[in-house]
């Protein structure tokens, strides 16, 4: 009995925080006008994207989880449980039977997050958030369990070894001058959130203290005046100071890539949530404005794959910089007074309308099952050019919850 107890208190101490979590992303202060088009399909589209990722299900190799489709080929090209996409897949299953209670789809959840989970010992991974958040902290929130939070434990300790208290940062690169130069990008401001669980799961403040130098540590160092990022940051090791700021997925080393900016935009979202503090809210609001304010940005609102390459406006979308942006506009609303919100929302409401029509969700049956067309991994090297990827399906299917989250509360 003792055991039980104990069992359910776990459980109950870790579900609690994201119960309080998600109440606070939806609290919104403004009354918006939905989309009656959007509003009264939102149903179809779960199904619609269940349908999608059940095919996906019957043609995924044993072992191995999606990374993209190319139609050329008819090939749903997989990864290994190494690859930093791959945590998206049982995500995205569970955010699909969260909406759906087809078991199906949590019995192919469970499957693959086996798959994962020696990924907690990856100490050469600077990825474990992308890997164990988004799928184990995705199955806390929706089936938890305690082997899930031992999961989650022991990749935040993983984690936790690629932080320098000099630096005040997580390293994300290794290269072979680790002793001279520390490489900080702004993808890795999403694996925040994974210590930000840990601290709240342990109580242990040294995960708190890590998640959050960090991300002052990129708020010094990866911005312009202007609010837009580079991708990357190079540091000294032995003194943090800052060495080389340049791009690698952008146009070029002054240019904005747009996923870039999203991942920013969502990274200072969550880490207000996280910490209330104040100069993420701010920051996060000007990250937003830079991109809604954009001229080179469309009226659709889909960001091309850099808002400064030359070829606008003949050259790619990028529908993973939409859906990330979406989802992280649609929980910033809720932190802001009535003016403000309201443009924040329905500039992520007119996000998922496009995402939703016909432009960029694939016809059933095609696309290798992936929900999303017109994904950009890499223009520079040309690879994932205009095609579906899983973390472009996964924030979609974030943001459509909390826009259906929204409208119900109001």
């Amino acid at each position: 009995m003792k055991g039980r107890m104990l069992k359910l208190k776990i459980v109950y101490l870790i579900l609690c925080p994201f119960l309080l979590l998600t109440a606070c992303s939806i609290n919104q202060q403004v009354t918006p006008r939905a989309s009656k088009s959007l509003t009264t399909t939102i149903d179809q589209r779960y199904r619609h994207a269940t349908t999608q990722y059940k095919l996906m299900m019957d043609e995924l190799p044993e072992g191995k989880l999606p990374k993209t489709f190319v139609k050329a080929q008819n090939y749903l090209e997989t990864s290994g449980p190494d690859w930093w996409t791959s945590g998206y897949y049982p995500g995205t299953l569970l955010r699909l039977y969260e909406q759906t209670g087809d078991s199906l789809l949590l019995k192919e959840a469970k499957r693959t997050l086996a798959l994962l989970a020696k990924q907690q010992n990856n100490a050469k991974s600077p990825d474990l958030g992308f890997i164990i958040y988004n799928s184990f902290g995705r199955a806390m929130q929706t089936i938890p369990e305690i082997d899930y939070h031992k999961v989650l434990l022991g990749s935040a300790k993983t984690m936790a070894k690629r932080y320098d208290p000099k630096v005040k940062a997580i390293r994300s690169w290794d290269t072979r001058q680790n002793d001279k130069e520390f490489i900080v990008v702004i993808d890795h401001l999403m694996n925040l959130e994974l210590l930000f669980w840990a601290f709240r799961a342990t109580n242990d403040s040294s995960y708190y203290k890590m998640a959050n130098n960090h991300a002052e540590t990129v708020l010094k160092n990866h911005f312009r005046s202007d609010y837009s990022t580079y991708q990357i940051v190079h540091l000294d090791t032995k003194t943090g100071k800052l060495k080389q700021r340049r791009n690698a997925q952008g146009y070029g080393d002054e240019s904005t890539w747009s996923r870039g900016e999203a991942w920013a935009l969502y990274g200072y979202t969550m880490l207000y949530r996280e910490t209330a503090d104040a100069q993420y809210l701010e920051q996060a609001k000007h990250i937003a404005d830079f991109i809604l304010d954009h001229p080179n940005l469309p009226k659709d609102m889909i960001p091309y794959w850099d808002f400064n390459t030359p070829e606008i406006p003949n050259t790619y979308r990028d529908a993973s910089a939409g859906a990330i942006s979406a989802a992280a506009l649609l929980e910033l609303c809720g932190y802001l007074d009535e003016a403000m919100a309201k443009k924040y929302f329905k500039a992520g409401e007119t996000m998922i309308e496009t995402l939703a029509s016909p432009e960029y969700t694939a016809l059933l049956g095609t696309n290798g099952g992936f929900i999303l067309m017109h994904g950009a991994g890499y223009i520079p090297i040309m690879a994932e050019v205009d095609v579906p990827l899983p973390y472009a399906d996964y924030y979609y299917l974030e943001a459509l919850n909390r826009y259906k989250a929204i409208i119900a509360k109001n």
